[in-house]
C-alpha cells in the first residue's frame, strides 16, 4: 500500500472551480435571500458535520470491539473525524444568522411566547453557544487523543498505546452518545421550536452513523480503484456490507417508528411537522428516503452473494 495520497492536477483544479463558485454563490445568496441562505449555511455544515461524527463513532467501535478487519481501513475514518474542528468554525458563524434561524433568538418571541419563554432557560444565545464551544471541545480532544494513540501504536508498536485508544474510544462513545443528540435538539429541532418529538435526536444520531460508514466505504474503494489498499477482498467487502445492511435496519425503524408515534398520538404539537409538509411536494421525498435508505440496502445487501460484490456495494453507496 502506497503512505500517501497524490491528488492530481486536474482534481485540484476541479475542486477549486467548485469552491469558487460555492463561494460565489454563497455571496449571491446572501443578497438575495439572507434567510434562506443561512438555513442551507446550516444545513449544510450540520450534514457534513454529522459524517464526520459517523465516522469517528465507527473508528471508536472498532478499538472497543478490538476488531482485527477494520484496522487498516481506520485512518480513513481518522481522516473523516479531521474535519470536526473545521466544522467547529463554521458553526460558530451562525452567531450572524442567529435571528434568520431560530424564532427563540428574538427577545420579544420570548416575551409574547409561553412556550418559547418557558424553554428560554435552555434556549437561550449565550447558554446555545456555551454547549456550542463544549460539544466541539469533547468531539476534537477525544478524537485527538485516539488518533495520537493510533500514530503512536504504528511508530512503537505494542499493545500500551492500542489499549489507550480503546479506553478513549469507551468514553468517546458516551460522550457522543449525549451530545450529538443534544446537538440535533439545538441546531436542527429548535428551528420548529413549538414542534415536540421524542425520537428527533436519536434518528439523527443514528442517520450520522449510518451514512458516516457509507461515506467511509466509498472513499475506501475511490482509493481501491486508484491502487490504495490492494489487499482490500470479499470478506472486507462483506464486513462493510453487513454494517450498512445492519444500519440501514435500525435507520429504518426510526423513520417508521417516528411518523407512526406521531400519526397514533395525533398530538397538534407532534402532527405539525407533517402536516405543514404534506401536500406540497415534500411527501415525495418522504417515500424517497424511505427507499433510499431502508429498501434498497435491504432488499440488495440481503443475499450473501451480492453483500460480497464490489459494484453492487458501490451502487448502493451511490444511492
Amino acid at each position: 500500500m502506497k503512505d500517501q495520497i497524490h491528488l492530481s492536477r486536474t482534481f485540484k483544479l476541479g475542486t477549486g472551480i467548485l469552491i469558487g463558485t460555492g463561494l460565489v454563490a454563497f455571496i449571491g445568496g446572501f443578497i438575495t435571500d439572507p434567510d434562506r441562505t443561512w438555513a442551507n449555511y446550516l444545513l449544510n455544515n450540520y450534514y457534513f458535520l454529522m459524517l464526520a461524527l459517523g465516522a469517528a463513532f465507527f473508528i471508536a467501535l472498532q478499538h472497543i470491539s478490538q476488531a482485527g478487519w477494520s484496522a487498516a481501513f481506520k485512518r480513513g475514518g481518522e481522516a473523516m473525524a479531521g474535519y470536526i474542528p473545521v466544522a467547529a468554525i463554521f458553526f460558530l458563524l451562525l452567531i450572524f444568522g442567529m435571528h434568520s434561524l431560530y424564532e427563540w433568538s428574538h427577545p420579544e418571541a420570548v416575551a409574547h411566547d409561553e412556550l418559547i419563554a418557558h424553554k428560554s432557560p435552555y434556549l437561550n444565545v449565550p447558554f446555545f453557544y456555551i454547549r456550542m464551544i463544549l460539544f466541539f471541545a469533547l468531539w476534537t480532544g477525544m478524537i485527538w487523543l485516539i488518533r495520537k494513540g493510533s500514530l503512536r501504536e504504528d511508530r512503537e508498536g505494542g499493545l500500551q498505546w492500542f489499549h489507550k485508544s480503546e479506553q478513549y474510544s469507551k468514553i468517546l462513545i458516551f460522550i457522543m452518545a449525549v451530545t450529538v443528540s443534544l446537538s440535533a435538539v439545538d441546531w436542527i429541532k429548535s428551528i420548529d421550536v413549538h414542534w415536540f418529538s421524542t425520537l428527533f435526536a436519536l434518528k439523527n444520531f443514528v442517520a450520522s452513523f449510518y451514512h458516516g460508514v457509507t461515506i467511509l466505504v466509498l472513499i475506501v474503494f475511490l482509493l481501491h480503484r486508484r491502487g490504495y489498499f490492494e489487499f482490500l477482498n470479499g470478506y472486507h467487502l462483506h464486513d462493510f456490507a453487513r454494517y450498512i445492511f445492519m444500519l440501514a435496519i435500525v435507520w429504518g425503524y426510526f423513520w417508521f417508528a417516528q411518523f407512526m408515534l406521531i400519526w397514533y398520538g395525533n398530538i397538534p404539537e407532534e402532527t405539525v411537522y407533517y402536516v405543514k409538509r404534506w401536500g406540497t411536494g415534500w411527501q415525495t421525498l418522504f417515500f424517497a428516503e424511505i427507499a433510499i435508505n431502508w429498501f434498497i440496502p435491504f432488499a440488495v445487501l440481503l443475499p450473501t452473494r451480492t453483500s460480497r460484490s464490489k459494484p453492487v456495494i458501490f451502487a448502493v453507496v451511490i444511492i
